[in-house]
């Protein structure tokens, strides 16, 4: 079965973890503030904060914001659930805003829409890789006194407007699972501008520990001491994952540039397809891409999955809307509040995109697609 997305380990990756086996820090030494370091280099300077996946720098972000019992987030309904559980698990409710019809991004009139006095953040989604729509979504945040959080689990390396990812929202999450754009098997960050968020971050992904001295409620204790102030999770990122991760990084460029090339050519190879719709590509952008997805007409996307996995191709579908699951049914979401979202999941389809993707195996995916949409 050709995977719709697969790491990709080089040598290097694989000494980067023997050295750091070979020594003495299995985990929380150096190797984890080198990659926070050379991961805030591409996330424009911003201060990032190394998490176990990038559903814990959800949890670790809304927590670092203050989102609490009593708040509202804003985010769209197509993204992956940890989005909006991770508001959830703080006591937070989450209200779904529209889609844009032709990139599937936040839709800013919508999120405005959405905001009330309770709005704590408006988070929006880098959907495939694609940026969101950050100056009309930052407007719409100030208007309503609720911070602006990024969740770029598809997008980071990408650019908004010339500026990373990563310095464009108050606070952003990044996810290494293997299928992203880089990987550290298992992991994720948090990165933001702002010094206190950062700490609190920080503090959160370390069981709330409070170690520095002028923090300390009892400073006095001895050299042992240290303090929680209030309640964290051992979100710790390991050495081991963050020596794969920083030298995953020295390959991010390479990985963009093709992914980039796989998607050109998936876009002229697919231009004149039937039943075929592609995403528009905002003009202000330059994406990493993480998902190729297309629209598939008239009804017909559950067989063209159906043949194109029974014909090898591990086609797959990202995502159902997230007020969809039973867990949100039975608080009382229902289906077709997002009537852009329903229409946009009811044919969407991602085929398979990785760096190691070839061209031959490219045009097995298109051959496959062809054949199945007759």
């Amino acid at each position: 079965m050709l995977p719709y997305g697969r790491q990709s380990i080089s040598e290097d990756d694989v000494e980067a973890v023997s050295r750091v086996l070979r020594g003495d820090w299995l985990t929380t030494g150096p190797a984890v503030s080198s990659f926070e370091k050379r991961l805030s280099e591409w996330a424009g300077g911003a201060e990032c904060v190394s998490v176990t996946s990038g559903t814990a720098a959800l949890h670790v972000a809304y927590a670092a914001c203050g989102v609490g019992p009593g708040d509202e987030v804003v985010t769209s309904p197509i993204t992956f659930v940890a989005t909006a559980s991770g508001a959830m698990l703080h006591g937070a409710r989450v209200v779904f805003a529209d889609v844009d019809e032709d990139t599937a991004l936040l839709d800013p009139d919508a999120a405005k829409a959405a905001v009330t006095t309770r709005t704590k953040v408006i988070t929006a989604i880098d959907y495939a890789g694609q940026p969101a729509d950050y100056d009309a979504l930052r407007d719409v945040a100030e208007a309503g006194s609720a911070l602006l959080l990024d969740d770029a689990a598809h997008s980071i390396g990408s650019t908004y407007q010339g500026e990373p990812i990563g310095s464009v929202a108050d606070v952003t999450t990044f996810s290494f699972f293997p299928t992203k754009n880089l990987t550290t098997a298992e992991g994720g960050a948090v990165a933001t501008t702002d010094p206190v968020i950062a700490k609190r971050a920080r503090r959160f992904r370390n069981i709330g520990l409070v170690r520095e001295r002028e923090d300390l409620r009892h400073p006095d204790e001895g050299g042992w001491h240290q303090e929680v102030h209030a309640l964290g999770l051992n979100y710790r990122l390991p050495d081991v994952l963050c020596a794969l991760g920083e030298a995953q990084l020295r390959r991010l460029a390479d990985f963009k540039a093709r992914r980039a090339r796989l998607v050109a050519r998936y876009r002229e190879l697919l231009a004149d397809v039937d039943g075929v719709r592609l995403l528009r590509v905002r003009p202000d952008v330059d994406p990493v891409w993480h998902l190729f997805p297309v629209r598939i007409g008239d009804g017909r996307r559950r067989t063209v999955y159906d043949r194109m996995r029974a014909a090898g191709v591990g086609v797959q579908v990202n995502f159902i809307p997230v007020y969809r699951h039973p867990v949100f049914e039975d608080l009382g979401y229902r289906r077709g509040m997002c009537p852009n979202a329903e229409a946009f999941y009811a044919e969407e389809l991602s085929l398979p995109l990785f760096p190691d993707l070839t061209d031959s195996d490219q045009d097995r995916v298109v051959d496959a697609l062809v054949t199945a949409l007759r």
